[in-house]
């Protein structure tokens, strides 16, 4: 189910550091290349068990994550905010520091 602007901005307030790029929110996280590929495989395990899916970008001191849902148009639910916020726990988890 769509979101609405006023529940995108609620949503976004529950998940601090995450910012709304047009239809899809992102972060980024500082960690190391070896560190970051560990993250990863965990972020996708959990990402196969909800069903939900983010674009990952990974550079050498840092990856960036993407998030909108494919299946409503690229348009932002709220699946998206709540894998969000299980990256986040996942990235306290290896360590990685919020850019």
């Amino acid at each position: 189910m769509l979101l609405t602007e006023p529940e995108i901005a609620e949503h976004l307030s529950q998940v601090p550091g995450w910012v709304r790029e047009n239809d899809r929110i992102t972060r980024s996280y500082g960690i190391r290349y070896h560190g970051g590929v560990a993250m990863i495989v965990h972020v996708a395990d959990v990402e196969r068990l909800v069903s939900h899916h983010a674009d990952i970008d990974l550079r050498w001191d840092h990856l960036r994550f993407s998030i909108t849902t494919h299946d409503a148009g690229h348009r932002l639910t709220a699946a998206d905010f709540e894998l969000a916020a299980r990256i986040d726990g996942i990235a306290r988890a290896h360590g990685a520091s919020p850019l």
